[in-house]
C-alpha cells in the first residue's frame, strides 16, 4: 500500500486586504508535518500555486524551504512532488531544482524542455516508493500548470486548447505506461479548471479562456489510479469521479470562502483495487467572520446588533477574527465608519472590510452596485468596465478570450 497526502493551492505570502497570512500558513505546515508524520504518509503531491504570486516575498520563500528541510528531517522516506500553479513563477520553482533533488524533492515549475526544444518526458516522470521497504508502488506523471506556449501547434480541433490538453495528457500516459510495470499504479498531477467545477470569483484567477476552457473529464485515461489537482479552491471531487479530486486549498483566501471545508487528501493506493480516499480536515487558526453571512446585505441596527451579540475569546491580536460588513444603506450615512468602529473597540476583532450597498431606485439587491476594492478585481474585470464604458455595450466574447491570453502569456513571461 502506498499512501499519498494532496494538497494544493497554499498561495504562500498571500495578503487579505493588506493583512498578512504567513502565520495562518505556519499553522497549516506544522500541522502537515505532523499528520504526516502520524499516519506514516509515503508521499506528499502539492498540485501547484506553491505561493500567492510569481514574485514571493523572501518570506514566504523562507516559509517553503524550511517546510521541506523539516519534512526531509522528520519523514526521510517521504516523496515530495510539487508542481507550478498558474500564480508561480516556473522558472523561479525550477531554479533550486537540483538542490531540492539532493534533498529528495522533485520540482516541475513548468513544461520541461531540451536544448532542442523536445519536452523532458523524464523529468515529469516520478517514482513513488513506500517509506517502509523503499519498493516503487506508482509512477506520477507530474503535470504543472499549462500555458498556451505548451500547446502543440497545428491543432486543427474545433477547441485547440481542449484538443492541445488532451494530446499532452496522452503522451504523458503513454510515457507512464512504459516505465511502469503490471504491479505499479498510474498518477497523475494537474492545475486547472475542470468542467462543472465550483470557484470563488474574488480569489482564483480565470484559467486561459475562462469558463469556457473547462476541461472535460476525459482529459485523464481510465486507467490512472489518482489525479491529484490544484487551481479550485473549493475541496471537491470532478462530477462523480472518486478519484479525481480537488484537495482545495489551506485556508479560506476570502471571504468568499469563509465556510469552505479545507482539508488535505488522504489517499491509500493499492495495485489492481480503487483508491480510497480520506478527506482531513485542517484546523482554523484564525476565523474569518463575515456579517451577515454569505453574500447579503443587512442593515445597518442588524449589523450593529449581531456585533453587539458576539461572544468572542479574547486572543493576542495577530490570532484574532478577520471580520468584513455588508451594510445595506438607504440613503448616504456620513457617521457610519464611527459608528462601526466605537462597537468594534470594544471586541477582539480585526475590522478588514466594510461593503456597503444602497437599496434606493427600486431595485432588488441583485442589481444593487457593490462596492470592490482593487485587488478584488481580475484584469479581466477591469477590462470589460473600460470596453462597457466606451462603447456602452459588453466586450466581444472572442475579445474576451483574446485578452486573457495575452494575460497568461504576461504572466508566463520571463
Amino acid at each position: 500500500m502506498l499512501r499519498i497526502f494532496h494538497t494544493a493551492d497554499w498561495h504562500l505570502g498571500h495578503h487579505l486586504h493588506g493583512v498578512s497570512r504567513q502565520l495562518e500558513h505556519q499553522h497549516f505546515l506544522d500541522w502537515l508535518l505532523d499528520e504526516m508524520h502520524n499516519k506514516q504518509a509515503d508521499a506528499l503531491i502539492v498540485a501547484g500555486d506553491i505561493f500567492d504570486s510569481a514574485n514571493p516575498s523572501s518570506v514566504a520563500q523562507s516559509q517553503l524551504y524550511d517546510f521541506l528541510v523539516k519534512a526531509r528531517t522528520r519523514l526521510p522516506n517521504l516523496n515530495i512532488i510539487l508542481i507550478g500553479g498558474n500564480h508561480d513563477s516556473a522558472s523561479r520553482l525550477d531554479a533550486p531544482s537540483p538542490i531540492l533533488n539532493a534533498l529528495g524533492v522533485t520540482v516541475v515549475g513548468g513544461l520541461p524542455r531540451d536544448e532542442q526544444g523536445n519536452i523532458d518526458w523524464d523529468r515529469l516522470l516520478v517514482p513513488l516508493t513506500n517509506a517502509a521497504a523503499g519498493d516503487v508502488k506508482a509512477w506520477c506523471g507530474a503535470m504543472p500548470f499549462l500555458r498556451n506556449a505548451d500547446l502543440p501547434a497545428g491543432e486543427q480541433d474545433t477547441d485547440p486548447l481542449i484538443s492541445g490538453m488532451k494530446t499532452l495528457y496522452a503522451e504523458l500516459f503513454a510515457q507512464l505506461q512504459q516505465k511502469a510495470g503490471n504491479a505499479e499504479s498510474l498518477i497523475l498531477t494537474g492545475h486547472c479548471y475542470m468542467v462543472n467545477g465550483a470557484v470563488s470569483e474574488l480569489s482564483e484567477r480565470k484559467i486561459l479562456g475562462g469558463n469556457q476552457h473547462a476541461l472535460p473529464v476525459e482529459l485523464f485515461p481510465d486507467d490512472i489510479a489518482y489525479v491529484a489537482l490544484g487551481h479550485l479552491h473549493l475541496a471537491q471531487k470532478v462530477g462523480a469521479n472518486e478519484h479525481i479530486r480537488y484537495s482545495g486549498s489551506p485556508i479560506p483566501l476570502s471571504f468568499d470562502e469563509t465556510d469552505y471545508l479545507h482539508q488535505v487528501v488522504q489517499v491509500d493506493v493499492r495495485a489492481g483495487q480503487p483508491v480510497a480516499t480520506v478527506a482531513v480536515k485542517i484546523p482554523r487558526s484564525v476565523q474569518l467572520l463575515r456579517i451577515p453571512n454569505g453574500k447579503d446585505f443587512a442593515v445597518l441596527s442588524d449589523v450593529i446588533g449581531h456585533l453587539e451579540s458576539l461572544i468572542l475569546d479574547d486572543l493576542p491580536i495577530e490570532r484574532r477574527p478577520l471580520l468584513e460588513l455588508r451594510i445595506r444603506l438607504e440613503k448616504p450615512e456620513p457617521g457610519l465608519r464611527q459608528q462601526i468602529e466605537d462597537v468594534i473597540a470594544k471586541l477582539p476583532v480585526r475590522l478588514l472590510k466594510i461593503s456597503t450597498a444602497y437599496s434606493g431606485n427600486e431595485k432588488s439587491l441583485a442589481d444593487l452596485k457593490i462596492e470592490e476594492r482593487l485587488e478584488e478585481l481580475q484584469p479581466l474585470d477591469v477590462f470589460q468596465r473600460c470596453y462597457q464604458n466606451k462603447y456602452d455595450k459588453d466586450a466581444p466574447k472572442a475579445l474576451n478570450v483574446l485578452f486573457n491570453e495575452l494575460v497568461e502569456s504576461l504572466q508566463g513571461s520571463e
